[in-house]
């Protein structure tokens, strides 16, 4: 294998989403998002986007086409929200103009119920999965306050939301008619999950999260399934103290399939499905941002049986992971002077 940086100069890249054309759709944090063709030729800002809170770990975040792009020419995107108050994880949807340039008709499709002042954990990964129905990946803002809204159903934070693509609220998510309980919930107990996938051939949809100091996740979403934060948890505080009252396993909560000690610090997350690299079908790969790598792990049966690491030499945070149309793998670097990488077969 071999890596090639096709493209640099950009300010902390986000989001990474395949055009039909081959062309790519990045996002970068400060609150732009550009189309990059595959010989590196970085175009101009899209115009249309709305404002983004860019403070912390908040900014433009992921992106990527409607299932229907081919028809509608739709796309969706997370951002930090700048709101009275503070900011929330919000998702827009658009047209992409046929020149590329721009995005019209733009719609706020969800938007977190609560305004936090806070800078952390907005997430926000997102996918469509097999059944058309949107998810949406959402932290819980990071600071001890805010640690228990991930158990709270009245609260988005620290949650995975399943929406439909026009924004309204499918009827047979977990919590639709429970009272105090937000509908567009499918799972809680999150800390701050930055990426999701759908699973080729089973439809599964797996997410992966920042945990605390050893204690980053892999898990597979379930329907109204609590995966614990803040009460349970795997590894310490990052300050090196223990987390307040947590243990590693909890009654009525689902453990994770995989997690890592030491941490990566996961970004995006993507399943292999290319022809370049046979032996990797179905594999997930994931972006490092602590780590400076791609991770490749091998599943059977719901289970990690195989890890590797990739990109090892790049040294720079890998934010998020797609495949090309030739089953190349492409990653976006979280640097001041981010890059597009292609990583082929020599």
């Amino acid at each position: 294998m071999q890596h090639a940086v096709v493209a640099e100069g950009l300010e902390h890249p986000w989001g990474l989403a395949l055009l039909p054309d081959g062309q790519w759709l990045v996002t970068e944090k400060p609150g732009r998002m550009r189309v990059i063709s595959a010989q590196g030729r970085i175009g101009a800002p899209i115009g249309g986007l709305p404002a983004v809170a860019a403070r912390g770990q908040g900014g433009l975040l992921d992106v990527i086409l409607s299932p229907t792009f081919a028809q509608d020419r739709m796309i969706y995107w997370s951002y930090a929200q700048p709101r009275d108050g503070g900011n929330g994880t919000a998702v827009a949807r658009g047209r992409l103009s046929d020149d590329l340039s721009r995005v019209e008709n733009v719609q706020v499709v969800f938007q977190v119920k609560d305004t936090y002042d806070g800078d952390k954990h907005f997430g926000s990964s997102l996918v469509f999965g097999p059944d058309g129905k949107l998810y949406i990946t959402i932290g819980e803002r990071s600071d001890k306050p805010m640690r228990p809204t991930a158990q709270s159903l009245a609260s988005h934070h620290g949650k995975v939301i399943r929406i439909n693509a026009d924004g309204s609220v499918p009827s047979d998510n977990p919590f639709v008619g429970r009272e105090g309980a937000l509908p567009e919930i499918w799972s809680y107990g999150h800390r701050n999950p930055q990426g999701i996938a759908v699973q080729p051939g089973t439809g599964a949809v797996w997410s992966i999260e920042h945990g605390t100091r050893g204690g980053d996740e892999l898990n597979l979403e379930k329907a109204g399934a609590n995966f614990g934060w803040p009460g349970a948890a795997y590894g310490i505080e990052y300050s090196g103290d223990a987390i307040p009252g947590a243990t590693t396993t909890q009654e009525g909560t689902v453990q994770p399939v995989y997690y890592w000690d030491p941490v990566i610090a996961p970004g995006g997350m993507v399943f292999y499905d290319g022809a370049m690299f046979p032996g990797w079908k179905g594999n997930a790969l994931i972006g490092g941002l602590g780590g400076k790598h791609l991770v490749r792990l091998v599943l059977q049966d719901g289970r990690v049986v195989g890890e590797e690491r990739l990109l090892t030499g790049l040294g720079e945070r890998i934010r998020d992971v797609a495949v090309g149309p030739d089953g190349a793998v492409w990653v976006v670097t979280d640097e001041e002077n981010g890059k597009l990488v292609r990583l082929a077969r020599r």
